[in-house]
């Protein structure tokens, strides 16, 4: 009798054991086939994979080819949004021209938004071949026309040394890029023969002398109010802001 008990208690444990081990191998083959189940969806199925309708792009300005950056995106039809290299997409459109910086969301379920940053010239510098080279104020070319555009100034750099004409160049350009929107829309011609002599002339006729880029910002509150305060003046000169002399 007593053995006859202990033997049904031990089935007993054993049918136990045999069941929990079997809920537990089913609880793991569960997990592993939603786990399978949502690496598919989320890597492999067209349910997140990207659209090119849904992909929106800004920030172009008026140099950028946006349809160039939009093919470079939409290149990427049909991949699920985890396993688009945006890192990758990023470095190839900050190749293209007059692109200054880019970043890349992803906009879920199937989407993707793009945000540029545009290299804006600010001047026209004359080519050989009649043409002119269009300038952001880091002195990065952004794009060649045959005419000047009516809302942007010509450079004139008189210094035929390489290296010396680079850095009177870069000093117009700087001094270009710093000032407000109504000042520069106002000037006509930048010249630069050496570094430490930028000098703008107005469609006015009026020239100011702002000499090197160094404290620009002060040099333009001065030369702002000089202009409001001496409109007969047809030489402004800033280069030394804290003495400026006009005549």
């Amino acid at each position: 009798m007593v053995s006859d008990q202990l033997a049904d208690r031990l089935a007993e444990r054993t049918a136990m054991a045999r069941y929990r081990m079997w809920r537990r191998i089913g609880w793991i083959a569960l997990a592993l086939a939603v786990t399978a189940g949502l690496v598919w969806v989320t890597f492999f199925s067209p349910l997140l994979a990207l659209d090119p309708e849904q992909v929106h792009v800004s920030g172009q300005g008026t140099t950028v080819d946006v349809e160039q950056v939009r093919e470079a995106v939409t290149d990427e039809a049909g991949v699920p949004l985890p396993r688009i290299d945006t890192v990758g997409l990023r470095e190839e459109i900050l190749e293209m021209n007059a692109v200054k910086n880019v970043a890349i969301t992803r906009a879920w379920p199937d989407g993707l938004t793009v945000r540029l940053t545009s290299r804006e010239p600010v001047a026209a510098v004359p080519q050989s071949g009649d043409v002119y080279a269009l300038m952001d104020a880091e002195g990065v070319r952004v794009g060649t026309v045959e005419d000047v555009p009516d809302h942007l100034p010509s450079i004139v750099v008189s210094l035929t040394d390489d290296e010396a004409g680079r850095r009177a160049m870069n000093a117009a350009l700087e001094v270009l890029g710093a000032l407000p929107r109504k000042l520069a829309g106002g000037i006509q011609t930048v010249s630069a023969a050496t570094q430490d002599d930028v000098r703008t002339t107005l469609s006015d006729g009026r020239v100011i002398r702002w000499g090197s880029e160094a404290q620009v910002e002060l040099k333009i509150k001065v030369a702002q109010t000089l202009l409001r305060a001496e409109p007969s003046a047809t030489t402004i000169d800033v280069s030394s802001p804290a003495l400026p002399v006009t005549r």
